[in-house]
């Protein structure tokens, strides 16, 4: 696996930037994603042919983490910056606490030989249920369908997660667009520990990101060895 970099981006707290804040991160959940998604990408866009080589969470407004291949690089000085080199190294049995931000989906098709069309895993689960019987439920269904997706997602990627993940934080995000509908997407926050299982597979799953929606902050896997 090729050399990645661990960074913490925070913006500046001095005047000029400050004074900007509510016009780079808005309040509204939907805007500020849109919003940060392109802060972070100013700390990678050096080149118009780049693409998005790199994973990134808010931790709070204005406050990220972000993975990637190559270090970011603070061109518009808009930024308090820390990177450093990001190379666990892993072995069978090594236990990791984790934090994962995702947006967890699950392919059903429609017909046979045709392409699944993707699903939020929780909408998914409620599907059958009518619509005003949801609330009630919606607590399980989180619970239930974001540890069987990030069961199958260990299965898939060299780890195990312990059983008694938690799961929480649902909530439903809409990104403005400037034309067409909105795109909307599920997030759901997992905390817990897994067990790896394939170092090889597990590392390159982390770099790459686990479920959708990536560019608006989805996906990034956080891990510490487990006490």
């Amino acid at each position: 696996m090729s050399d990645l970099w661990l960074s913490r981006a925070r913006l500046r707290q001095d005047a000029p930037i400050a004074s900007l804040a509510r016009l780079l991160v808005p309040d509204a959940t939907g805007p500020r994603a849109a919003a940060s998604h392109r802060l972070v990408w100013a700390l990678f866009a050096d080149g118009q042919e780049r693409r998005r080589d790199f994973l990134w969470r808010e931790e709070a407004p204005g406050r990220f983490m972000a993975l990637s291949a190559r270090p970011p690089a603070n061109l518009d000085d808009l930024f308090d910056l820390d990177s450093q080199e990001f190379a666990p190294v892993l072995a069978p049995g090594d236990r990791l606490g984790f934090t994962l931000r995702a947006n967890p989906v699950i392919a059903r098709s429609v017909a046979a030989g045709q392409r699944g069309k993707r699903h939020d895993v929780v909408m998914d689960a409620l599907y059958r249920v009518p619509t005003g019987e949801r609330a009630p439920m919606r607590t399980e269904a989180v619970l239930t369908a974001g540890r069987a997706w990030l069961a199958r997602q260990g299965a898939a990627h060299g780890f195990r997660p312990d059983e008694e993940v938690a799961v929480d934080g649902y909530d439903t995000v809409v990104i403005p667009r400037e034309s067409g509908s909105p795109a909307r997407f599920g997030v759901v926050d997992f905390t817990g520990v897994l067990t790896v299982e394939n170092p090889q597979l597990f590392l390159i799953a982390l770099a790459a990101g686990f479920g959708r929606a990536r560019a608006f902050g989805c996906g990034l896997m956080l891990i510490r060895r487990a006490r």
